[in-house]
């Protein structure tokens, strides 16, 4: 996606469903700075390769155990195969989760978007679309993330994190580095101006009511 250095707004509806300029211009008075989405290649192949690890080990004990109770079922009573069969039904349960894992990877995609308006930070995430919503002036840290898969696909992970404790993520963005540099930039100047506002500074203060321009 290009960058427009002031800032830019992508006019399509990322997605086809309702999403977050919807939500955004349902309000008055608010303005997206920046919108995007996840690279698809680096989002999709991180869940295939989270839990990968451990699953395939897993796979591979529980695998042994079946392929040695198969050898010797004519041997087993029914029901011990019976319960057996449901034992490692369960016990295969992180096989099974990596597997979703990956399954619903397309549909997380599909329903991830981000942006950052003058008040906030919207993302929405997740198999069936949550949205959350973190404003600037509760933003305790801003990092920056990349990993080998990121630099595989030049992007990269901001990680917000808010007074209150908890951490959001903007996953597998393009051009990680300069927007985290402009989203530091926002949070930096509307919290100034919440505590400072200036209104040029007249003789009575109207307090906190910004339109940030960037």
């Amino acid at each position: 996606m290009a960058i427009d250095k002031n800032f830019f707004v992508d006019e399509k509806n990322v997605n086809g469903s309702f999403g977050i300029r919807e939500m955004v211009e349902s309000k008055e008075g608010e303005e997206i700075l920046w919108e995007g989405k996840p690279d698809k290649k680096s989002f999709v192949l991180g869940r295939i390769v989270q839990m990968m690890p451990v699953a395939l080990i897993w796979l591979a004990f529980d695998g042994f155990a079946i392929a040695m109770i198969c050898m010797h079922s004519s041997e087993m009573p029914k029901f011990m195969l019976f319960v057996m069969a449901g034992f490692f039904a369960f016990h295969l349960m992180p096989v099974w989760f990596w597997i979703a894992n990956i399954v619903t990877a397309f549909r997380k995609m599909k329903n991830t978007e981000y942006a950052f308006t003058d008040k906030r930070i919207i993302i929405k995430t997740g198999f069936f679309a949550k949205f959350d919503t973190v404003f600037y002036s509760d933003i305790a840290s801003l990092d920056l993330h990349v990993g080998p898969i990121d630099r595989m696909f030049k992007v990269g992970d901001i990680i917000i994190r808010t007074n209150s404790g908890s951490t959001y993520m903007v996953e597998d963005i393009d051009n990680p580095y300069f927007i985290l540099e402009r989203l530091q930039k926002i949070s930096i100047d509307i919290k100034t101006d919440m505590q400072f506002p200036n209104d040029l500074r007249p003789e009575e203060n109207h307090g906190y009511n910004t339109k940030y321009k960037g």
